[in-house]
Parts: structure tokens; C-alpha cells; sequence
């Protein structure tokens, strides 16, 4: 008979069970004679292994690593050594490749190792997408006709990248997330004389430090645990364009090692000791101002500098709400294609409560709207509130009911209550607010000439021009 003791002990150990079971990392042990003891459900599915073909058996028998005594595990075993986000690339015994990022630890007990952990994290797939979805030349689907927009401020910034394509210098795209910032990187691309070269693009905030350094630079044969000749995305990219997406998220050492790319035109494959010549134009995008991400410590000034050869802030959906409807008819038409359907409008109070909607999500967003609302219509062929996705709808009722009033009111909108008119700015307002009267007392001393302004306050022209934007500055001449 099990005692109470027991019982708990068997109820503690299921507990155990369940919650390895259910955390979205691998986790593998094992014990003093390398055989494995436990392994969860996440582990087995990053190495397509049943769990009973691994359990209870010695871990060389199970898999192969390119040399004996690699395993992370087992060197942590054998060594004692530990590993923190260690890319490892290792075979199951059906020969599928597997790639993890690996925190491995010997386990002690009185001083002497009786097991390791390895806790994994899954980038095989990953891997492999990446390898197979690089888009190569012809794949690029934007050019300039792809773009939408008729207001002055969204016109300039098309007409400054049409002159970016004319030549190979490096490119940054300010723009907040939904702007369509790889939009105007496509379409400088296709307008370029590297249009029958690859186009690249890499998202920097999708991958840990470990993987995206190997995947731009490339790899040689014993680099790391596990690791291959290949090439990296520079090489892949030889002759065309190659997107880094939200540079911002990179850490300092790969800024700067993406600074010396920039610099020498060539890299180093990791492992490797020689340097090869890449001919590539690199266009980066980053989804916050460039001066704020460099006070910040998100951004390297020497790499600003050497990025924005030419800078393109690309204005966020609410500044410029005047290209609402020629957006909304060019994403009806594109659902009417998709769905087979007649849609001929939005009408006139839906149109009311967009154009006094901020957009935090700018046109994507504002494209979701629209495809969640044809999603909803029937035989009409007027998209209507009613039609309206409900978050969106909620969002505009309490917008509507705090600020402006019903629609077709001839009455004035209602003042929102300040209850912190006889409290301090916050300091988001009262930095602002300073920003706005310094920028504006050195125009002042350089007669509104923005050259000399910028000069002085040590940034670029396009980057002064942007915050006179932004805080509603008015040079006076």
C-alpha cells in the first residue's frame, strides 16, 4: 500500500510532468552514463523524436553530431561546461538535420556532476524558411506604381526615393510600423539598376543575437558546434539589394559590425580569417525616430551617419488623412478581386469617423479595417458602421462620444475635461515643448535657412526637416 508520503511525492512528480510538458522550450537531461531521463514534449517535437525512442537511451545512439564529444550535453557532462545561447547543428537517427540555440548546465550534487540539462530553443525551421523563401530577382512585387497617396508631404518623400534609385548609396526609411516602409525599399530596388539582382529582406528583431550573425556574415566548417560552409545573406545578396528591417534591434557589437561592412564592402564568413568583396546596396528601415534611438543607446551614431546617406521619413497615416478614400477605393478593389465581390464605397459616416481616427497602425491597419469589414457585408454594396470590425467599432463609439459629436451634429465638439490643467506637464510634453522653442530660437538666429539650422544643432538637413514636421514648426524667412 502507497503511503500518504508517497503519494504526494507521485502527485509532485506529475506536476513536474505536466508543467516540462507545456513550456514552449525543449528540455533534455541526462544522467552520469549519458543516458536520457527526461525530455518533454517540446524537445520531441524540435527533433522529431517520439519520446520513447529517446527516454532510457544513451544519447550517442540516438544522435549524431559532426564530431565525437560535440554535444552540447555531453560537454557539460564530461567538462562541465556550461553554454549560454550556443547555436548547435546536429542530426536525429532518421539523418534530419536539427538546429538549436542551447542553455546547457551540469547538474551538481556534493560537488560531483551527476547529469546535464540543455534547454532549446527551436530555430530549425526557421532556418530553413529563411534559406528557402529568400526572395530572389523577380520575386520583388512593389515598384512605385504600388504606392498610394496623393498628399504633398507623402508625394515628396516618393519623389526623393525615385532620385535614391538612381544610385547605390545606402538608404534608411524612418517610418512608424504600418508606414510601408518595404514598400519604398522594393520599389527603389525594382527603379534601380540592380533590379535583375537579388532583393533580400531581413526583419533584425525576429532572430536571437546567435542566429542573425551567422545568417547575414555566413558561416565556415567548425566555426561553432555543428557549423558548415554557408553563406551568409551579404553573399546572397552579391549585385542587388539587401533589407535590414528595424536596425535598431540589432545589438552594438553587430551594428558595428555591419559599420565595417558598410566601410570596407567586404565581410568575414564567422570562423573564417579572410575578408571577401561584397558588391551589395543595403537600404535600412527603422520604426522610431533615429535621433531618439541614438540617445537611447538602440542606435550607433557612426552607423546613423553612415546609413542615411539618404534618409526617407516616410509620414504616418493621421498626417495625411486626405489620402483616406483614395486608399480605402484601392483596398475595396482589391478585396472585390480576392472575394469576388461588388463593393462599391464606404460611406459617408464611416468615412466621417476614420478621418477622426488616429491610425496607430497607420495603412496596415487601415487595410485591415477595410478587408475585416468586406468580410462582414452582405449584398450591400456600401461598407457601413454595422459592418465595421467590433473592436474598431468600440474604439470609434468612445472616441466619438468623449470628443467629437454624432455624426450630422451641428453642435460644437465637447471639450474633454483637463484634469491636468493646474498639474505639471508630463515629461514627454514639457521635453517637447523644449525641443520645439530651441529648434525654433536657432531658426530664428539663421533666418530660417534649415541648412545652416541643422549644421548647428549637428544634425542632417532631412532629419531637421522631419522634426519641424513633427512638432509643427514653421520656419519664418
Amino acid at each position: 500500500m502507497i503511503s500518504g508520503k508517497e503519494q504526494n511525492l507521485l502527485k509532485l512528480i506529475r506536476i513536474y510532468e505536466h508543467l516540462l510538458d507545456e513550456l514552449d522550450e525543449g528540455v533534455h537531461v541526462v544522467d552520469e552514463n549519458e543516458t536520457t531521463i527526461i525530455y518533454n514534449r517540446k524537445m520531441s517535437e524540435i527533433e522529431s523524436m517520439p519520446k520513447e525512442d529517446v527516454l532510457n537511451k544513451n544519447l550517442l545512439d540516438v544522435f549524431k553530431f559532426p564530431k565525437d564529444g560535440d554535444s552540447t550535453l555531453l560537454l557539460a557532462l564530461h567538462k562541465g561546461k556550461s553554454a549560454n545561447n550556443v547555436k548547435q547543428t546536429y542530426f536525429n537517427n532518421k539523418g534530419n538535420e536539427i538546429t538549436t540555440v542551447n542553455n546547457t548546465f551540469p547538474i551538481l550534487y556534493e560537488n560531483k556532476i551527476i547529469g546535464a540539462i540543455e534547454i532549446a530553443k527551436d530555430v530549425t525551421k526557421m532556418e530553413r524558411m529563411i534559406r528557402e523563401n529568400i526572395l530572389k530577382k523577380g520575386d520583388t512585387r512593389f515598384t512605385f506604381d504600388s504606392i498610394i497617396g496623393n498628399s504633398l508631404a507623402f508625394q515628396d518623400v516618393i519623389s526623393n526615393a525615385k532620385r535614391a534609385a538612381r544610385t547605390s548609396s545606402s538608404v534608411l526609411i524612418v517610418g512608424e510600423t504600418g508606414t510601408g516602409k518595404e514598400l519604398f525599399a522594393q520599389s527603389i530596388h525594382n527603379e534601380s539598376a540592380r533590379a535583375s539582382g537579388p532583393f533580400i529582406s531581413q526583419n533584425c528583431a525576429a532572430l536571437p543575437d546567435t542566429l542573425i550573425e551567422s545568417l547575414l556574415f555566413g558561416t565556415t566548417r567548425g566555426a561553432f558546434t555543428g557549423s558548415i560552409d554557408r553563406p551568409g545573406l551579404f553573399e546572397l545578396a552579391e549585385g542587388g539589394t539587401l533589407l535590414l528591417d528595424e536596425i535598431n534591434s540589432l545589438s552594438p557589437t553587430l551594428q558595428a559590425k555591419l559599420l565595417r561592412v558598410l566601410q570596407e564592402k567586404t565581410i568575414r564568413r564567422i570562423g573564417d580569417t579572410k575578408d571577401k568583396a561584397v558588391d551589395v546596396r543595403i537600404i535600412a528601415t527603422i520604426n522610431e525616430d533615429p535621433i531618439d534611438a541614438i540617445a537611447n543607446d538602440r542606435l550607433r551614431k557612426d552607423l546613423y551617419y553612415r546609413l542615411s546617406v539618404v534618409t526617407l521619413f516616410i509620414p504616418p497615416l493621421r498626417e495625411r488623412k486626405n489620402d483616406l478614400s483614395l486608399l480605402a477605393h484601392h483596398f475595396i478593389q482589391k478585396y472585390n478581386r480576392l472575394f469576388n465581390m461588388d463593393v462599391e464605397s464606404v460611406s459617408e459616416e464611416v468615412m466621417h469617423h476614420f478621418h477622426n481616427y488616429n491610425w496607430p497602425g497607420n495603412v496596415r491597419e487601415f487595410e485591415h479595417i477595410i478587408e475585416g469589414a468586406m468580410n462582414m457585408i452582405g449584398e450591400e454594396t456600401e461598407i457601413g458602421f454595422v459592418h465595421l470590425p467590433f473592436h474598431m467599432r468600440r474604439k470609434l463609439q468612445l472616441q466619438e462620444e468623449t470628443i467629437i459629436p454624432p455624426f450630422g451634429s451641428v453642435e460644437k465638439p465637447v471639450a474633454v475635461a483637463d484634469n491636468s490643467a493646474e498639474t505639471s506637464k508630463n515629461m514627454k510634453s514639457q521635453l517637447s515643448d523644449y525641443e520645439r522653442t530651441y529648434i525654433q530660437s536657432v531658426l530664428d538666429k539663421n533666418n530660417g535657412n534649415i541648412t545652416l539650422a541643422a549644421k548647428q544643432l549637428g544634425i542632417s538637413r532631412q532629419s531637421l526637416q522631419y522634426r519641424l514636421r513633427k512638432l509643427k514648426i514653421k520656419p519664418q524667412r
